[in-house]
């Protein structure tokens, strides 16, 4: 299977956002990265529901949200009708996270367990089976164009081999910091998915560099 690629739409000229989604339509890309941070459990805030809805209604892609909230159980029924088919959920963020895996997917949406960089791959054990994606905070969770945490190579084998072991079918997905240079490098580590923000939408030609990171 080829990598896939989720560019997050949080880099995107938000002045012009329907014209960015019909841009992520045309590429190669395979999902729409939406990420929603709530100024709280992340020290910013981005956008929520209402913007969310419309970039489903110009989307062709499916959209993964990624919820950088607390108490994400309370808006999980609104991103799903909101368009939603992937729903992540921060491991830090959930005191129940089984029940809430299993709230994401009887709403009829794959089930994503996001963890932050200090947070050990190994504290899956017990969901991984349950999980559909993984996703790997690459830098500190809140702003876009951080600088790539190295640690996350190791971190992604080390995933890989919890995948394999439990015969899970869940997905690796790596949000932040990813472009040419290391994206080759996270795959050949057991990455699945990668999201790219600034590095597609501060490119001159955001296609290419979608076709880029796709063609690895």
């Amino acid at each position: 299977m080829s990598t896939q690629i989720a560019p997050s739409i949080l880099a995107a000229d938000f002045a012009n956002l329907q014209s960015e989604v019909e841009m992520i339509n045309r590429s190669e890309a395979d999902f729409i990265h939406v990420d929603i941070m709530d100024g709280r459990f992340v020290p910013n805030i981005s956008f929520g529901i209402p913007v969310t809805e419309a970039i489903h209604r110009h989307a062709a892609k499916p959209l993964d949200v990624h919820l950088m909230i607390v108490e994400p159980d309370l808006y999980l029924d609104a991103f799903r009708a909101a368009g939603a088919e992937i729903i992540s959920v921060h491991y830090e963020a959930c005191t129940h996270l089984h029940r809430t895996i299993q709230a994401i997917r009887k709403l009829g949406a794959k089930a994503g367990v996001a963890i932050n960089p200090h947070t050990s791959v190994g504290l899956l054990n017990e969901v991984i089976e349950e999980i559909d994606l993984v996703c790997i905070m690459s830098v500190n969770p809140g702003f876009g164009g951080q600088k790539f945490i190295e640690n996350t190579y190791s971190k992604v084998s080390r995933l890989k081999e919890l995948i394999l072991a439990k015969r899970s079918k869940a997905l690796i997905e790596i949000d932040g910091g990813v472009n040419i240079q290391n994206a080759p490098l996270l795959v050949e580590a057991g990455a699945d998915v990668l999201v790219a923000g600034s590095f597609v939408f501060n490119s001159p030609d955001p296609l290419a560099t979608i076709r880029s990171l796709k063609n690895l």
